[in-house]
């Protein structure tokens, strides 16, 4: 016995291939638009994850400027407050040894008064120094030939060559 064959079966058979191949084809552009914005997510994701890294080392290396900078700037401190120092023990060593001269009379005192009156004139008034020295006044005018000011103006008188104590040799 044999089935009765429908005349639609022809046709049925053709839409059922039409719509296979219209789905296959479907599915395979699906496909195809998947894998072309899965690898557009994969480039721009990559894209990011380069700028981030390059962000990142741009502020590491900034960070690292403001450490070296930093440390620069505390070392050149810490030179400067030991040449402060320094010279703060150099002047308190000239003071003393000023002093010292003067109580020896390595300068007498009456020479350090003439010296005063040849500055301010005769009339002068003339006055020892706490630590060794005069001082001189006339109306309006000063002069400080103390152990102290004395030794300062030693001091200063080298000016930048004091550094050189303390420097390299």
């Amino acid at each position: 016995m044999t089935t009765p064959t429908d005349a639609l079966d022809p046709v049925r058979a053709e839409l059922l291939r039409t719509a296979r191949a219209s789905a296959d084809a479907v599915l395979g552009r699906a496909r195809a638009d998947a894998q072309k914005v899965l690898a557009e997510a994969r480039e721009a994701a990559e894209a990011v994850l380069a700028r981030a890294r390059e962000l990142g080392a741009a502020d590491g290396a900034d960070a690292a400027g403001r450490e070296r900078t930093r440390a620069v700037q505390d070392a050149w401190a810490a030179e400067l407050a030991a040449r402060a120092e320094a010279y703060a023990e150099l002047r308190a060593r000239i003071r003393e040894g000023v002093r010292r001269a003067l109580a020896r009379g390595a300068v007498p005192q009456d020479r350090l008064a003439a010296a005063a009156r040849a500055l301010l004139g005769p009339q002068a008034r003339v006055t020892g120094a706490a630590g060794g020295g005069v001082t001189a006044e006339v109306p309006g005018r000063r002069v400080d030939l103390s152990a102290d000011t004395l030794a300062d103006r030693a001091l200063n008188r080298l000016g930048a060559r004091a550094e050189t104590l303390w420097g390299p040799p």
